[in-house]
């Protein structure tokens, strides 16, 4: 199993991201964002979904703000998403709690997100790899609670994950551009 990892305020994050993402990304890739738009703490899903939509990323995505994926859709929704593209393969994002010290820190790996893991939830696995941002600390008795967890951070977290998607496309499609 292989995953790189930088934290969010890192300026070369999504170039480190986008090499790693890169080798797990095609024309026949699907992204699924997890999570709800009712907590902050959850929102690092659907926010990366409508950021990723409202820049005409080329892939098909799914979990926005507006038609968020989560607990309660999550496999009906992926039934529909399997019937739609039976060979395409699924890049999972999803926030995630963590140690206190690992907050702000992005991890893409290549096995899929096991959603509902830290809350205690046994959901289906997502994808056959996947992206985490740890918002928060597993260490808190009240989880995602948006006590302690900002709107900013989930914002600028996003915009290196979305920056690291846009990248790693380019990257995968340039080598086979016309116009080198």
């Amino acid at each position: 199993m292989n995953k790189t990892k930088a934290f969010y305020k890192d300026p070369m994050a999504y170039y480190e991201m986008a090499y790693f993402l890169k080798n797990y990304i095609n024309d026949n890739t699907i992204i699924v964002c997890i999570g709800t738009d009712r907590c902050i703490g959850d929102c690092l899903g659907p926010l990366t979904g409508t950021i990723l939509k409202n820049r005409n990323f080329p892939l098909p995505v799914y979990g926005t703000i507006s038609e968020p994926i989560h607990a309660l859709n999550l496999n009906k929704k992926l039934d529909s998403i399997k019937l739609l593209y039976p060979k395409s393969e699924i890049i999972g994002i999803d926030a995630c709690l963590g140690n206190s010290n690992s907050i702000g820190e992005i991890q893409i790996r290549d096995y899929p997100i096991h959603p509902g893991k830290g809350v205690g939830k046994s959901l289906p696995d997502v994808g056959t790899s996947s992206i985490i941002g740890i918002v928060d600390s597993c260490d808190s008795t009240e989880l995602f609670t948006n006590r302690n967890i900002r709107l900013n951070l989930i914002l600028d977290m996003t915009t290196v994950i979305c920056d690291a998607l846009m990248h790693s496309y380019y990257l995968f499609k340039k080598p086979h551009s016309k116009n080198t």
